[in-house]
């Protein structure tokens, strides 16, 4: 028994929650990719800067996010005044694990007339040394305002960076990180799949591999899977992401069938996120009643996280020119 355990049993953890909920003034997030339990508690439920735009919205004094570290960094990055607590501090990410920020300062440097358009799963730092962030659902939106001639750097997932190289026909530097849980999808078990379910479409996350891209009827992030979910006429999905999704797509749509894409066994819980799974319902409470583990960021390096984190939401909107960007802006010339 954990200490956990120990020091736990018999409480009531939803009614304690909620408790706390409301004297700390919490507001609680969760991510598509999180345990039934606690997207059932949460306040949010959603991709990871919608989740943080709607905390910095709120009066709430303390986000809890029931997510991975760079979520909750990016979180206090939006809401610097608010104190922020992630269950688990050992909830990583394997994209940003695959990209140290002294190593892509070091690329950046190789490369000094690129920009660098950097997917959101990354560390602060990685964020304070790009020129734009970008989400899946916004990347393609911004790759497109940016001149045909300029030189890009897009990291750290190669697989989303490929994708948006093929579907737009520009030519992309690559960082050569991937999502361990999106590369474990087997190509081989999805055919088996499909031909069990010849009509249903096979809905696809872009840090999916090429292999399992090529096969999709749609590609997009969780939200938009969400959604096109919900869109469908037919009665069955293949869904190739993270599986917890699949609790909110059977909330909302119990009349539907949806079936985790396989990994190399043949069972889609080998795509589980590892990291997602450290947060529990016993973490979230001990988070919210002593503050810990807390978010704290430099606040020099906040800035220069948000400068890009705000290049995004500008381009998304359509605000802001390739004039308003570049790499002397991170270099510090």
């Amino acid at each position: 028994m954990t200490a956990i355990d120990l020091n736990l049993s018999g409480l009531d953890l939803r009614a304690e929650i909620d408790r706390l909920r409301k004297e700390r003034n919490a507001v609680i997030l969760a991510h598509y990719y999180q345990k039934p339990e606690l997207q059932d508690l949460a306040d949010f439920v959603g991709d990871s800067l919608d989740l943080s735009r709607k905390a910095q919205a709120t009066d709430a004094d303390v986000i809890a996010f029931c997510g991975v570290r760079f979520m909750a960094e990016t979180a206090k990055i939006l809401s610097p005044d608010k104190i922020v607590v992630l269950p688990d501090m050992d909830a990583g990410c394997s994209l940003e694990d695959s990209c140290p920020p002294e190593q892509f300062a070091a690329f950046r440097a190789q490369h000094p007339d690129h920009i660098a358009l950097t997917y959101i799963n990354c560390s602060a730092e990685v964020k304070g040394l790009s020129d734009v962030i970008v989400t899946s659902s916004s990347a393609e939106k911004i790759l497109s305002q940016i001149p045909a001639d300029q030189p890009i750097i897009f990291g750290p997932d190669r697989n989303l960076g490929g994708y948006l190289a093929r579907k737009t026909g520009r030519n992309l530097l690559l960082w050569p990180g991937v999502c361990i849980v999106h590369e474990a999808f087997s190509e081989t078990e999805l055919l088996k799949l499909k031909a069990e379910h010849p009509d249903a479409p096979i809905a696809a996350h872009p840090e999916c591999p090429a292999v399992i891209l090529d096969h999709a009827d749609y590609v997009g992030s969780t939200r938009g899977i969400l959604e096109y979910a919900q869109a469908m006429t037919g009665d069955t999905l293949i869904v190739a992401t993270e599986p917890h999704i699949i609790h909110q797509m059977r909330k909302s749509l119990p009349n539907k069938t949806f079936i985790g894409a396989p990994g190399a066994d043949g069972n889609c819980n080998c795509n589980i996120c590892p990291y997602m799974a450290l947060n529990t319902m016993e973490k979230l409470y001990l988070a919210l009643r002593d503050h810990q583990p807390r978010i704290e960021i430099d606040e020099d390096l906040r800035v220069r996280a948000k400068k890009s984190l705000d290049a995004m939401l500008a381009m998304a909107s359509g605000t802001v020119g390739q004039g308003d960007l570049g790499p002397a802006r991170v270099t510090g010339d």
